[in-house]
């Protein structure tokens, strides 16, 4: 009934962890390499000012962004003028959200103030603007 340590017809009793090892090495290089990747989110080459506090990191926050070309997204998604209101509606004043716009600085000053117009307009109360730091070659000496 026990084991024979002779030879080798008998039950293995070690696990062997190297293999496990290797492949969550592997996959904890690769999250490493990922993540920061998929926390950059849209390109847009935010406005910069002197003072600027840091945009809430909460899931739940939505932002709109508007990108040098027009487009218009919420969040990752893209939409449009058209259905932006309904969309804010349905999602952000029923659950409460924060709203975040996020403009490029080359975006006409003309539709970010539409897009603020539709944001208030779906019951919006408080909106945030996202700007970057100024860059200490970019102040005015």
């Amino acid at each position: 009934m026990g084991m024979s340590t002779g030879n080798n017809k008998g039950f293995m009793a070690e696990i062997n962890v190297t293999p496990f090892v290797d492949v969550m090495l592997v996959l904890l290089i690769i999250f490493m390499v990922t993540a920061p990747m998929m926390t950059q989110g849209l390109e847009v080459d935010l406005p910069q000012t002197r003072t600027v506090t840091a945009l809430p990191e909460d899931p739940e926050n939505l932002i709109v962004t508007i990108r040098r070309d027009g487009a218009l997204f919420l969040n990752e998604y893209p939409t449009d003028m058209e259905n932006l209101q309904a969309q804010i509606e349905r999602i952000a004043v029923e659950k409460k959200q924060l709203i975040f716009l996020r403009a490029d600085r080359d975006v006409p000053y003309g539709v970010v103030i539409q897009v603020m117009g539709i944001v208030k307009a779906a019951g919006v109360d408080k909106l945030g603007v996202v700007a970057e730091p100024e860059r200490p070659e970019t102040t005015k000496k």
